[in-house]
């Protein structure tokens, strides 16, 4: 195209090249916070006061030369606070929650990792785009798998206990008296095994189709001493063994389902006549018009990047997408056979659905 044939608005032509510019920054960033958090260097600096890049090299046991170029790039983003007087670099107590403190809500280096797997997969989607073949969850990189366990896994510990399971009704008695629960599309069974420190007169069975993720789960699993009330099985959403379960959980994986439909059909014969599917699902407003804010911006990205691929390399491949909303995964649910449906609760970043038989 040629570029005299567009009437071009010079000042917007600049605001949005000040928008981009803040993205390539934010996008080269993402090598740095994976080095900064696989190497201890935010970690270090946690509530450390400042430093100099040779205190934080020593600390850290790397090179001072590479430290400083990361301190500097750190700072110019707003990441770290530097102080030319001293020539010191500080993490704000702020900043270090959200980078340093593993179990923090507000910890976001699992993110970059799956930002990082998307990159490094690009070529696929690229070729998808074209085929109009899926990308199944198995064909990514690896840096997805981890990254999206250290992702949720802050947001679950903080609201899956205390404030998700509650919102269900009767669930949370159930649970405490002792229950039978299938967690479904469970990954590395961060979900499953929450529920089962949290319940632990009811047993829990994790399910998913991915078997490196199981094995990483079953290992998850000892390590919290919670073997004994939670075990995990290769199993996908629409043959998953048992019937007569309490409660049967889907944690962010219903859209990435070929067939969620079919998946509704196999919970609904697998519940109890009195069971309950609690469906966590990423936040979403039924229309596209009330989706375009950063929040959806994210959610579009990984759907074109990780969700929608997936649904369409299995059978039906219905594509729903990672901002379905709540009109369109009712559908999904009722055309399953429930015949009951709610919001139960929300947060800025998923949908807490909760359906009935």
């Amino acid at each position: 195209m040629n570029a005299m044939n567009l009437n071009v608005d010079e000042a917007k032509l600049n605001a949005f090249m000040g928008k981009a510019l803040a993205d390539m920054g934010g996008a080269i960033n993402t090598s740095l916070i994976l080095i900064g958090d696989r190497l201890g260097l935010y970690k270090a600096m946690a509530g450390a006061g400042p430093m100099t890049s040779r205190e934080l090299a020593e600390k850290t046991g790397t090179t001072e030369r590479y430290v400083r170029e990361w301190l500097s790039a750190q700072a110019a983003g707003g990441y770290l606070e530097y102080d030319a007087g001293g020539g010191k670099f500080t993490l704000p107590d702020e900043q270090a929650l959200a980078l340093a403190v593993e179990n923090s809500p507000a910890f976001i280096p699992g993110a970059y990792q799956v930002v990082t797997a998307t990159i490094l997969d690009e070529p696929k989607i690229r070729a998808a785009f074209q085929s109009g073949e899926g990308v199944g969850w198995h064909e990514h990189n690896c840096n997805l798998f981890e990254g999206t366990e250290r992702f949720f896994r802050p947001s679950y510990s903080a609201h899956l206990v205390d404030e998700w399971i509650p919102s269900l009704d009767g669930v949370k008695d159930k649970l405490l008296a002792g229950a039978m629960v299938a967690d479904v599309g469970c990954g590395y069974g961060v979900s499953t095994i929450l529920m089962a420190q949290a319940f632990p007169k009811s047993r829990l069975i994790g399910f998913d189709y991915h078997a490196p993720s199981i094995e990483w789960a079953r290992g998850s699993a000892a390590k919290a001493g919670v073997e004994d009330r939670v075990r995990f099985e290769v199993a996908a959403s629409k043959d998953y063994p048992g019937r007569d379960y309490d409660l049967v959980t889907f944690f962010d994986c219903l859209h990435d389902m070929g067939d969620p439909v079919g998946a509704s059909a196999h919970v609904l014969q697998s519940l109890k006549p009195d069971g309950t599917w609690m469906i966590v699902e990423p936040f979403a407003n039924d229309k596209l018009e009330d989706n375009l804010n950063p929040v959806g911006r994210i959610y579009y990205s990984a759907s074109t990047l990780i969700c929608t691929p997936a649904s369409l390399s299995q059978e039906v491949g219905l594509g729903l997408g990672a901002q379905a909303g709540e009109a369109r995964l009712r559908g999904v649910v009722t055309e399953g056979g429930f015949t009951r449906f709610r919001r139960a609760t929300e947060t800025p970043f998923n949908l807490v659905l909760e359906a009935r038989p």
